[in-house]
């Protein structure tokens, strides 16, 4: 495919690096910084685009703007894509309604489902992550599919109006197991115990998450309905480090909640 990138910070960037690895090429690049612009565009052996010129031919642009610029880049560019297919902008969240100021063009979104720390690692962890790909026709869908599958991802159909949900249980995926970490860190390095010495359980655990199901990994004290040891570790957190008795409850309870133990804990993680 022949794409243009609007947009070229770390998501943008990713996917076009991955894209042009795998053969397509990016005709040109816009961006609100001219030098950002001229920099993605010699990575990507490219050229900078001037807003308000018609731009050129192309079978897709990718709109890689923060959720809350999507409409306004759209209404922007809306008098000059009218040599461009397709518009697809990159966000989980937002509905491709925030496009529909682009009438001519076919509209979606593509969305991977990976974290893009930088355009390098982003460009790298591509191959074999998911892509939830919203589309208001068919054969937008069917191309945006084609793509993903040629620079190895798994496309996936995302419903426009279950983005909200789709992104806060993505959210919920990426931060809360590293909140649930950062516990677990203080708490080791309170007992004089290196936080390394729970990479091969985390590991496991998380194996075992998709293996089995994530209620079905449960395991500990909570997970038996112990309230002895759970008791004990409260009164040992509260000793050593206070502040944190409050995250370790709200974390306790929620697991206590997909084991199905709640009761048994009673009040005790309120």
């Amino acid at each position: 495919m022949d794409l243009i990138l609007v947009g070229p910070g770390r998501a943008g960037l990713a996917l076009s690096l991955r894209l042009v690895e795998a053969g397509n090429t990016i005709t040109g690049v816009l961006a609100r910084d001219d030098a950002a612009a001229d920099a993605a565009a010699n990575r990507l052996d490219s050229r900078r685009l001037t807003w308000g010129s018609v731009l050129p031919a192309a079978d897709l642009m990718l709109i890689a703007v923060r959720d809350d610029s999507i409409a306004d880049v759209a209404t922007r560019l809306a008098s000059v894509v009218s040599r461009v297919d397709g518009v697809v902008h990159l966000s989980g969240s937002v509905s491709i309604e925030a496009l529909r100021a682009l009438d001519g063009p076919m509209l979606g979104s593509f969305h991977p489902l990976q974290t893009l720390p930088t355009p390098e690692a982003g460009a790298a962890r591509l191959e074999g992550a998911w892509v939830g790909v919203t589309a208001n026709q068919d054969y937008l869908a069917d191309r945006l599919f084609a793509l993903a599958r040629s620079i190895g991802m798994h496309p996936f159909e995302l419903d426009d109006e279950a983005k909200p949900l789709y992104h806060a249980a993505a959210a919920a995926a990426a931060n809360y197991p590293l909140a649930a970490l950062a516990i677990s860190q203080q708490l080791f390095e309170a007992a004089g115990v290196p936080f390394e010495a729970a990479e091969p359980l985390v590991s496991a655990v998380v194996s075992n998450a998709f293996s089995m199901g994530p209620s079905a990994a449960l395991t500990g004290p909570i997970a038996r309905g112990d309230v002895g040891t759970v008791r004990a570790q409260i009164a040992a957190i509260e000793r050593e480090a206070p502040e944190l008795v409050t995250p370790f409850k709200e974390l306790g309870r929620a697991t206590a909640q997909g084991a199905g133990t709640i009761d048994a804990m009673g009040d005790m993680l309120r």
